[in-house]
Parts: structure tokens; sequence; C-alpha cells
């Protein structure tokens, strides 16, 4: 019997459990509060209520391909020990899931970052990647 190669990640980018608050703004200037629930160098899985869901996705059906969700987030990420710094990314929501009766995860895929936004959670997935890896 042949033995069976571990599969790799099929995922674009690994993704790592993060808890904090993000800002999503729709076009119109509205801002809503939500949590990060994970995040990867392409994007931000973010959990909110049923009432953020309906501001944001007002049909509350899965965003199609294509006609993706224009959003813009803002969150910090502590890069620095001393002090977080900010990311601001234009992004899209292309995904939703309904967790629990009043919980949905929303899946935003970030299309352009302010300044080094990237290299910033570029930096902090690297060492939550790393620290996963090798436990204190």
């Amino acid at each position: 019997m042949k033995p069976v190669a571990i599969k790799t990640n099929l995922r674009n980018q690994q993704r790592v459990d993060v808890s904090t608050e993000i800002t999503v703004e729709k076009p119109d200037g509205a801002c809503l509060t939500c949590s990060v629930a994970n995040l990867s160098r392409t994007g931000v899985m973010i959990s909110c209520s049923r009432e953020a869901v309906k501001a944001l996705i007002p049909d509350q059906q899965n965003p199609a391909p294509g006609n993706w969700i224009s959003v813009k987030t803002r969150f910090s990420v502590p890069v620095v020990a001393t002090q977080p710094v900010s990311v601001i990314a234009d992004g899209n929501i292309v995904h939703m899931r309904r967790i629990a009766r009043d919980e949905f995860h929303l899946g935003i895929q970030f299309a352009e970052f302010e300044g080094n936004g990237f290299d910033y959670v570029d930096r902090y997935v690297a060492k939550l990647l790393a620290d996963s890896r090798n436990p204190a």
C-alpha cells in the first residue's frame, strides 16, 4: 500500500485566530463595529449580529462572485509591542455564513491597504503563525 502524503493547507493563506474589534464602513459612510474571528494576509473573517448583517447586506444573501459588497475596514494589530498600529483597508464582503441564531460570519477580502497596512498585517500574521508552531 502506498503511503498517503499529508495534504497542505488548500486555502490561499493560512488564517490566525484573532480577537479584536473592527470597524466596517459602508460606501454611504455608515459605520458598524464587529469582532474579528480570524485574519490572513488577504482578508479577515468578522463576527457580527443579524442587525449588522442587515445593514451591510440588505438582502441577507451570500454575495455572488462579481456582486461583492465594497467596504472599508479599520482595525489595530500589535506589530510594535508597546503600541498597536492602525490598519485601514478597502475590501469586499465575499462570503456570509450564519453561525448561530444571532451570529454571522462575514468574509472580507482585502483589495487595497492604506500606508503600510499590508506590511503590518503580514508581520502580525507571520508572528502568530510562528508562535503557534513554537509554543512557549
